[in-house]
């Protein structure tokens, strides 16, 4: 878990071990960041956007990718409707055949025979291998993979020396994180294997990093790394595109509205906090193994990112602990330890 107030990163501690059995999680541990990664990728095209290399109104079918929608929607679909997963077609579509092995350009190819959902830029479906789409327009237009554009871009210039990409880079981390899940039958969690699925789509699921790695990134967020990226940049990324009713619905019914009003900007989903309705800016990952989170309040410089190396859901509440005490709200149990 690492905080950040006023632009500084207050606090940042590594709880628990690596595997079962094994060595302690430090600051410098390195985790899968699983979605989080979508941010990522969103930020490198905004940037690119910034610096006339690309435009969020072109069209998908501008640039060399694999990617294909139903009735052509490619062909009309721009840079904006994918990062903001508004293309038209069932959500998560054909995760399964990642997950399977097959080949993500493949996959995409294929998704033009599927039925449109709704047609492109009407409704909100979340995506993995459609968005990672996104890995080819920006290798078409720099003509480097997208993990290299990335490395030079954002990582080296933040400082974010422990994040990468990819499963070899994963492992050969001084020190890193091993997948967990815990299972009813067993009251000790059971080790699992890092499977290479999500990895094979970079721009929706492959980065790696440590706390410290992250919390350099939302600092970058908020507006803090301005020879990196610009005001309008941050702008573009965080203004909301459309009403995400099925978040909505999840955080109601999880957290009591305490998180309001979900809308997906690009690769970030924003919210209204608390009663006050605060506006806050974050995003949650999920691979077999693995969690993450990010929630920050851009105009007070200040938010939360945590890393864990298991399925459990309950270290979510660890964004609402921390943010209610930068907003000084009242105090609630939020992670429940004792109950």
């Amino acid at each position: 878990v690492a905080v950040i107030e006023d632009g500084e990163v207050t606090f940042a501690k590594g709880y628990g071990v690596t595997r079962f059995g094994g060595e302690a999680v430090t600051e410098d541990t390195v985790f899968r960041w699983a979605s989080l990664s979508k941010g990522v990728a969103s930020t490198a095209v905004g940037k690119m956007a910034a610096e006339g290399q690309l435009a969020l109104s072109d069209t998908i079918a501008k640039f060399r990718t694999s990617l294909r929608l139903p009735l052509g929607g490619e062909k009309t679909g721009t840079l904006d409707d994918l990062l903001s997963h508004q293309i038209g077609i069932v959500p998560n579509a054909y995760d399964t055949r990642l997950e399977a092995g097959r080949a993500p350009a493949e996959i995409r190819r294929s998704l033009g025979k599927l039925k449109r959902t709704c047609p492109v830029g009407d409704c909100h479906t979340y995506q993995n291998v459609a968005f990672d789409a996104i890995a080819e327009v920006v290798a078409s237009v720099r003509g480097l993979d997208f993990e290299e554009v990335v490395q030079l871009e954002l990582f080296q210039p933040l400082g974010m020396g422990n994040a990468s990409f990819g499963l070899d880079a994963l492992k050969s981390s001084l020190s890193w994180a091993e997948p967990h899940r815990k299972l009813r039958a067993n009251p000790k969690p059971v080790r699992r294997t890092v499977k290479q699925s999500y990895y094979r789509v970079p721009a929706a699921g492959g980065v790696n990093g440590s706390i410290l790695d992250l919390a350099q990134f939302a600092r970058a967020q908020m507006g803090l790394a301005p020879e990196v990226l610009s005001t309008d940049t941050l702008t573009e990324l965080h203004t909301p595109r459309i009403y995400t009713r099925r978040e909505q619905s999840s955080m109601s019914r999880r957290y009591g509205g305490h998180l309001r009003d979900a809308r997906y900007a690009l690769g970030w989903r924003v919210y209204k906090y608390g009663v006050e309705g605060h506006r806050v800016v974050g995003h949650r990952g999920a691979v077999e193994g693995y969690r993450s989170l990010i929630l920050f309040d851009p105009a007070r410089n200040s938010g939360v990112v945590a890393l864990w190396n298991s399925n459990a859901r309950k270290p979510v509440g660890v964004q609402f602990e921390v943010m209610d005490m930068i907003y000084g709200l009242p105090e609630k149990d939020w992670l429940q330890i004792d109950t």
